[in-house]
Order: C-alpha cells, then sequence, then structure tokens
C-alpha cells in the first residue's frame, strides 16, 4: 500500500513539473469548478433532466458520457498548465465578454438554437473563458517546437487559411445578411483577415481554437445541447470558428497589453485586488 502511495505521488509531482502548475493553478481549477457548481445550482432543472435520461437496465459504462469527460479533463489540465493570475485575468474577461457577444449573435440569428431555446442561455457563458485559456495554453505548448518553422511558411498559410474561412462564413450566414450582427460579424472577420500583427501567432491561434472546437461542437450537436440550422454534426464552419474566436479574443488580448501601459492607475489597481485576494489564501503546495 505504501509503495503504491509513493508511486502515485512520484506521478503527481512529475506532472506537476512537467505541466507546470503554480499555485495560480489550483485557484483558477477551483474557480473552474466553483463555476460548475454554480451553474449547477442555479439550473437545477436541467441537472435533474439530464440524469433522467438514466437508464438502469443499461450498463453504466455504455450511457457515460466519456467524450464529456475527456472534454473536461484535458481542459482542467491545460488551465493549469503555466497558470498566471495577473496574465490570465485579462483572457478570462474577454473569453466572458466575447462569448456573450457571440452567443448572442448566433442564437438572435438563429444560426443555431440551444435545447432550451434561450437566446442566448447564460449557463453557457462561462465555458468561453475556460475555452480561451485552454487554447491559450495550447498556443504556447504548440509554439516552442514549430518555432524553426520560417516566417513565410505562416504568412502563406494566412493568406490561404483566413480568406477561405472567410468565403465559408459567407456561404454558412448567406440565409442572415440582412441581420445587421451578421454583417457586424463578417466586417470583423474580414478586418482581422486583412490586419494581421503577426502571422505565426495567428495561424498558431487559429489552428488551437479550431483543434479544441472540433471536439466542443462534436459533444454539443451530438448530444444536441444545440443545434445549426444545417442539422450537421457538426458543420465545418462552427468548428474553424472556434479558431476564429480564438485569433478575435487574441487581438483584443493584444490591443490590451499595448495600451496597458498607458492606464497606470487602472492597472495598478487591479493588480493590487488580485494580490490582496491571492494572500488571503494559504498556498495549496
Amino acid at each position: 500500500m505504501k509503495r503504491q502511495r509513493d508511486l502515485f505521488s512520484t506521478i503527481l509531482i512529475s506532472l506537476t513539473r512537467r505541466l507546470r502548475w503554480t499555485r495560480a493553478s489550483y485557484y483558477l481549477m477551483s474557480g473552474f469548478l466553483l463555476a460548475i457548481a454554480l451553474i449547477m445550482y442555479v439550473w437545477w432543472p436541467l441537472v435533474v433532466e439530464y440524469w433522467s435520461t438514466y437508464n438502469p437496465d443499461v450498463p453504466f459504462w455504455k450511457q457515460f458520457d466519456w467524450l464529456l469527460l475527456g472534454i473536461f479533463a484535458f481542459m482542467s489540465l491545460m488551465i493549469m498548465a503555466g497558470a498566471d493570475l495577473k496574465r490570465d485575468l485579462p483572457m478570462i474577461l474577454i473569453g466572458l465578454v466575447g462569448g456573450l457577444v457571440i452567443e448572442s449573435w448566433g442564437t438572435q440569428t438563429e444560426l443555431w438554437t440551444y435545447y432550451t431555446f434561450e437566446r442566448p442561455p447564460l449557463w453557457i457563458i462561462p465555458a468561453w473563458p475556460i475555452a480561451s485559456l485552454s487554447i491559450d495554453r495550447l498556443y504556447r505548448m504548440i509554439k516552442a517546437p514549430l518555432k524553426t518553422f520560417p516566417d513565410l511558411l505562416f504568412k502563406a498559410l494566412h493568406w490561404v487559411i483566413l480568406p477561405l474561412f472567410f468565403l465559408l462564413m459567407l456561404i454558412f450566414t448567406a440565409p442572415t445578411m440582412d441581420k445587421s450582427l451578421t454583417v457586424m460579424a463578417l466586417f470583423l472577420v474580414g478586418f482581422l483577415t486583412l490586419t494581421p500583427p503577426d502571422y505565426r501567432g495567428t495561424i498558431l491561434t487559429f489552428l488551437a481554437g479550431a483543434g479544441l472546437g472540433y471536439f466542443l461542437e462534436l459533444w454539443g450537436t451530438t448530444r444536441q445541447a444545440w443545434t445549426y440550422y444545417t442539422l450537421e454534426t457538426p458543420p465545418l464552419f462552427a468548428i474553424l470558428a472556434h479558431g476564429m474566436a480564438a485569433v478575435a479574443f487574441w487581438r483584443v488580448l493584444v490591443l490590451y497589453k499595448l495600451f496597458e501601459p498607458r492606464f497606470p492607475r487602472v492597472t495598478r489597481i487591479l493588480k493590487s485586488t488580485w494580490m490582496r485576494t491571492i494572500r488571503k489564501f494559504p498556498d495549496p503546495q
């Protein structure tokens, strides 16, 4: 028994070092779990409805949502990897606001609908900052191994992938072209495509977002949590749209870092608030 505990401790310590878990990692994970608990509490009828689908006559392992478990485990590990509250706070806020805007656009124009018919459902919004942090970690992970790849390659990929996505977006959103929200979304994507500050960063962020987006969309559409008007499970546009959303959030973060020094008082207040909050808790390590 002692040998098993020692082995577990060794594995845990090794994992902690490899993923660069910090004190902030535990705070982020705690916040993630708290958000899930709060969502379950506020929208308890949805939880009851979900569990009512369980059939005791069917083996548990056949009914268990392994894809959801995999997504949850992966995103949990990602947000804890190299966490830094002062660095991650802007991305969390950008993800919250950006997610609300995107969900409002999609549900108001009925490009997609949720099974609760909310437009948008507030319980899905907290998933956006978690996904944003996960994509940020993915970007950092793939950036280092690809640093030897020439910048010209990423420039070429940019002018192939992003214009093709814009064309795909035009086709997918065609039924809602008379909606002002769709026009604004198209303008934003066009602007992001034509004004890349960093080709490498843009492409790697896009790929990281689309990669995670595939599994999120696969789960949501096959479980009918949300449905696109095309009834695809999932549509290619939805997968790639996660990549473009990640690029948009990243660009806002770049702007924040650019203007942050110009507002030292606001920055100082935010950072001091974070530090006071952190000092209230003991070091979990």
